[in-house]
């Protein structure tokens, strides 16, 4: 009897067919549509995960427990699960206990697709505003900012849609907040590879009103749809975890 093919074996192959280690060509509409389609059907049994509840709030997914669950909900790290990666793209799981935070970063020239498998988590995410609005910095020692709009600001609660964001728009860079235990599948295409140019970079984000510029590209009223960003160094409270991928296997 032919073994049923599990949906990450399906996902994982429909990304192989249509995904490039460059991200050019893109995909057609319709294949990214399929791509979103498969993902929506996901499920976090289908990954071997067992949805996490405030009672049980360990930040381990359930993929195993150690001393770390002696410490401070403060100090639970995200436990991220690799599911495959290859030149093409990278598949995997983040699993975050509440109130952990994967601060605001980019995704260079990169499409990105996640998948809230259970629980709820805040996204804020903004874009580049074109052509570029910088301020240079005056003052020895401090960075320039650069003007970015406010794409996506409110809470994702399970189940809901795939959610996608791409190189210029969708809101590129982004910061995640758990509300609840919850777990987020991610397809990243291409995947992050600092020698071609794709480097995770992390932000800050100023209120608009924190610097003056003049003749900025935005209208009276409009202002806290906008923030000035503003590079930082590797944040030291990123605090993650490896966990073991217990789903299905890939057949390669």
């Amino acid at each position: 009897m032919r073994h049923q093919s599990s949906k990450v074996q399906a996902l994982y192959e429909h990304c192989k067919t249509i995904l490039s280690p460059s991200g050019s060509p893109p995909p057609s509409s319709q294949a990214l549509q399929k791509l979103s389609s498969i993902l929506d059907t996901i499920q976090p049994a289908d990954v071997g995960l067992k949805e996490e509840t405030a009672d049980d709030d360990r930040g381990h997914g359930f993929f195993g427990t150690n001393a770390l669950s002696r410490l401070a909900r403060w100090a639970q790290p995200i436990t991220y699960v690799d599911i495959h990666e290859c030149d093409n793209f990278t598949m995997c799981i983040f699993c975050f206990p509440t109130s952990s935070v994967i601060p605001l970063h980019d995704h260079p020239g990169m499409t990105v697709f996640s998948k809230l498998l259970y629980g709820s988590l805040h996204v804020k995410a903004y874009d580049w505003v074109e052509p570029p609005c910088i301020i240079e910095s005056k003052e020895p020692g401090y960075a320039q900012v650069r003007l970015a709009k406010l794409e996506v600001d409110k809470v994702l609660n399970a189940p809901c849609d795939t959610s996608v964001l791409y190189p210029k728009h969708g809101g590129n860079l982004h910061c995640f907040t758990a509300v609840t235990p919850c777990a987020m599948l991610d397809i990243l295409t291409p995947p992050y590879r600092e020698e071609e140019g794709r480097r995770c970079t992390y932000y800050h984000d100023y209120p608009y009103s924190a610097f003056s510029v003049a003749n900025a590209p935005i209208c009276d009223g409009e202002e806290e749809e906008y923030a000035w960003l503003t590079e930082l160094e590797s944040p030291s409270d990123l605090y993650m975890r490896q966990g073991v991928y217990a789903g299905p296997a890939i057949q390669l």
